[in-house]
C-alpha cells in the first residue's frame, strides 16, 4: 500500500464525515480506503482472478 502522507489523508476523511458520525462511522471509512487500497496493488501486481474463473469454481451463472 502506498503511504503518502497519512495523517493529511485521514484529515481529509475526517472532514467529509458529518458532525455526528460515530467511531464506527470513522472506522469503516477507514477500511473502505485501505481495502481499496490493497486492491489496487492487488490489480497492479497481477493477484487477481478472472471473474469467469470464479464464477466456474464456485458453480455460479452468468
Amino acid at each position: 500500500m502506498q503511504t503518502t502522507n497519512v495523517k493529511q489523508e485521514a484529515y481529509q476523511l475526517l472532514k467529509k464525515l458529518p458532525e455526528n458520525a460515530t467511531w464506527d462511522d470513522l472506522m469503516y471509512e477507514i477500511y473502505v480506503r485501505q481495502a481499496i487500497e490493497a486492491g489496487l496493488e492487488d490489480s497492479k501486481a497481477g493477484r487477481t482472478i478472472d471473474v469467469r474463473e470464479v464464477r466456474a469454481k464456485f458453480g455460479l451463472s452468468k
